[in-house]
């Protein structure tokens, strides 16, 4: 389980800073699910394979809910920094110290268990003991968004009864995308019923209720797990269905979720692009992994902040990132005989890319 630094929300601003924070914590999981799930591309398993897609089609939800709530309550999100992308292996943005190390790695059935069902799992997960909090310093993710819909809907009240509101952004500034989001789950964000409601899909769908592991058919265009349990039916082999039987009424024993290890790439894990040789192609094809990805970060940067069309840039970027992904795992790491190349999620500059390459040159004259 995660968990995250307890904080205090006082003011409108320390709001805003915590919506941040809920961006990055929802960007951040989207590198290391997509890493494994590239993994997996023409190897057969499907089935997991769309499994980890819808997990991060909805985180990719989740982040642009969170950016219209900022957005919303007159702040700008933030996405086109350097420290707003985690370093690999390492904790995950606002999170205390549990010993979860968040990687970058090819999939395996151990990486969902150990490290994608921990970044999941809520307070109380059905059939499953969670976590103890072992410190009055921390809270989960789901007490965090709990928190935040308090702090608004606090602060909205004291505005209202001041004749004012705390819902003061631009509305030209919220980002629909039906092409990718139906209306019922991405939505303009305008006041405190439309606020609470985004953050209410944000939850159901990561963690469900400690009744139903089932997210909410309104905050769901289909009848799914949430992602705890998801990643559950891959670890377990089999799909989560209703039975009566079962002490909880639910039980992993649906139609089976097959998983055939025996082409996925030998991924070396937590690539970095600095340590590929510029002659490379494993370096060629980082180098253009990164610039995609900075570029995306921008699109989405855009996006949120008074140009909503640019996520249609961003989307084009997404298949560009998912070409140099697998170019990457189709060649050997030059550092390590008998792995593959793989993605870095690197933010990256002009400035970064010529270090690097100078330095190399530096290197092979001296």
């Amino acid at each position: 389980m995660i968990f995250l630094k307890k904080i205090e929300i006082d003011s409108l601003e320390d709001l805003r800073k915590a919506v941040q924070t809920a961006i990055e914590l929802e960007h951040s999981t989207i590198p290391p699910y997509l890493t494994a799930n590239f993994t997996l591309f023409n190897t057969g398993n499907d089935e997991i394979s769309n499994l980890i897609g819808s997990v991060v089609g909805e985180e990719m939800l989740h982040l642009s809910i969170s950016s219209n709530l900022l957005t919303a309550i007159g702040g700008h999100p933030i996405l086109n920094k350097k420290g707003f992308v985690p370093t690999y292996p390492g904790p995950l943005p606002g999170g205390v110290d549990t010993g979860l190390t968040v990687p970058l790695e090819k999939f395996s059935k151990e990486l969902i268990q150990k490290v994608f069902m921990s970044i999941e799992e809520q307070e109380d997960p059905i059939d499953i003991k969670a976590m103890a909090l072992e410190a009055t310093e921390s809270m989960t993710i789901g007490q965090f968004y709990e928190k935040i819909k308090k702090s608004l809907t606090a602060l909205e009240t004291e505005a209202h009864n001041q004749g004012k509101t705390i819902f003061t952004g631009d509305p030209s500034h919220q980002m629909t995308y039906e092409k990718f989001f139906p209306a019922k789950l991405l939505f303009p964000i305008k006041d405190l019923t439309s606020a609470l409601n985004g953050i209410d899909i944000i939850v159901d769908q990561g963690e469900g209720t400690s009744t139903d592991p089932f997210v909410n058919p309104t905050d769901s265009t289909v009848e799914e797990p949430a992602h705890y349990y998801r990643f559950q039916e891959i670890v377990k082999g089999k799909k989560l269905v209703s039975d009566p039987s079962a002490p909880n009424k639910y039980s992993y024993s649906g139609d089976p979720i097959p998983f055939n290890p025996a082409k996925i790439p030998n991924m070396w894990p937590n690539p970095k692009m600095e340590n590929y040789p510029p002659d490379s192609l494993a370096y060629t094809n980082s180098k253009f992994f990164n610039y995609n990805y900075t570029c995306l970060l921008n699109s989405l940067h855009l996006a949120f902040n008074g140009q909503p069309e640019q996520i249609n840039e961003a989307m084009g970027l997404m298949f560009a990132i998912r070409l140099y992904a697998l170019k990457l795992l189709s060649n050997p790491d030059p550092n390590h005989p008998g792995f593959m190349a793989g993605p870095s999620f690197e933010f990256v500059t002009d400035e970064d890319l010529n270090a690097v390459e100078k330095a190399a040159l530096e290197s092979q004259t001296s």
